[in-house]
């Protein structure tokens, strides 16, 4: 049996990790400034996540949502405190995808309607609802191209006020910070008059820090720099630091129902291990106020590079836009220089290490981006 050819790959096996760093099966070392699609949060084989992983699984991996967890209970009050919103609930499941799947349909059975605003250049995720909302005709196949989806353009709030308006729409989801899209910032004001209009309307706030969330943005969650609360938010990747998981942080507004929702293996015992060293190390480690200040020197620096047509971004999610395409430049920073970054569509460049990069390793980084722009 062959795998399934969907992923273009690079030639490179990477066997082994610590902090922000990662090695090849050839021994060749290189910086991680993606971290695997913003998953790695706290950095590659963390001791303290290494030992928690370890000693759970050593005890109970798994054991199914039909009996107590209390490993649950505990993960949710930490995530509670580091967010900021323990009035709220939680819902465990296994990926972003899932996570916004679910969140649409908490929308969809509270207020009874279906139809949903999403934004230019958005991406929710691959399963059925999400890459419904997921602005890429490409991915999404004909069973998923149900109409329950209007796309606005980014930062339109008179459009979305527009559509809101003819009463049929459930939710609007918005990612903190749009990351496949450019790293496009969405602006304090255009997040408030969206929480407003939602709030005037029985529409649903759906707010995806998949990506933006869980510190990387110098606060918890990206939309936190507006000063609003959603309805609803989503979360995964940095969370479980490698491990799959997601989760649902859903309003007091909302009323569980048994029966609802459901999942075999979210919130299950290791997961809740992996989420729990996640919470402790940023807390003890200080990872969202480092996040902040050397994403703050990265983008400082990256701005004084006049190749870099624009510089975009917020603490560790920072997006490099050139008027040329950058697929070279990605090539020449992996394979020259050893450097992992990521790119978004053609011309853009995204950088979303481990939220331990120290000031040192961003250093590094800026001198081997120089040498390569230079050659």
């Amino acid at each position: 049996m062959k795998l399934y050819d969907v992923y273009p790959l690079f030639n490179v096996n990477i066997v082994k990790g610590e902090g922000c760093r990662v090695w090849d099966d050839k021994g060749t070392e290189y910086l991680d400034l993606y971290g695997g699609h913003a998953v790695i949060s706290i950095g590659h084989a963390h001791p303290e996540y290494v030992k928690n992983i370890s000693s759970q699984v050593a005890t109970l991996g798994f054991y199914s949502n039909s009996v107590i967890n209390t490993l649950q209970q505990n993960v949710a009050e930490k995530i509670g405190r580091i967010s900021g919103y323990e009035d709220y609930n939680i819902f465990f499941i296994n990926s972003g995808a899932e996570a916004n799947e679910n969140a649409l349909k908490l929308s969809s059975f509270k207020n009874g309607k279906k139809r949903v605003i999403a934004f230019k250049k958005a991406f929710h995720g691959r399963t059925s609802l999400a890459v419904e909302v997921t602005d890429n005709p490409k991915i999404i196949a004909p069973i998923n191209a149900n109409r329950h989806t209007t796309y606005v353009q980014f930062g339109d709030i008179d459009t979305v006020r527009e559509e809101i308006a003819k009463g049929d729409v459930t939710a609007v989801i918005i990612e903190g910070i749009q990351g496949v899209g450019g790293v496009q910032i969405p602006t304090t004001e255009f997040l408030q008059q969206l929480q407003e209009l939602c709030n005037e309307s029985d529409t649903t706030l759906i707010l995806d820090e998949i990506q933006s969330g869980c510190g990387r943005s110098g606060k918890f969650f990206a939309h936190q720099w507006a000063g609003i609360r959603p309805d609803i938010i989503t979360q995964a990747k940095g969370i479980g630091n490698g491990f799959p998981v997601g989760c649902v942080l859903i309003s007091p507004k909302f009323q569980a129902v048994y029966g609802e929702l459901g999942t075999t293996f979210g919130g299950n015992h290791l997961a809740c291990a992996a989420m729990e060293a996640v919470v402790d190390t940023m807390v003890k480690e200080n990872l969202i106020e480092n996040a902040d200040k050397v994403g703050n020197y990265l983008i400082e620096e990256l701005k004084k590079i006049d190749a870099i047509k624009e510089v975009r971004g917020r603490g560790l999610m920072i997006g490099m836009e050139f008027e040329e395409p950058v697929k070279e430049i990605r090539s020449k920073l992996l394979f020259d220089e050893h450097v992992f970054t990521g790119i978004s569509g053609t011309n853009v460049i995204r950088l979303l290490p481990p939220l331990s990069l120290t000031m040192e390793q961003a250093t590094e980084f800026i001198t081997r981006f120089k040498r390569v722009l230079e050659k």
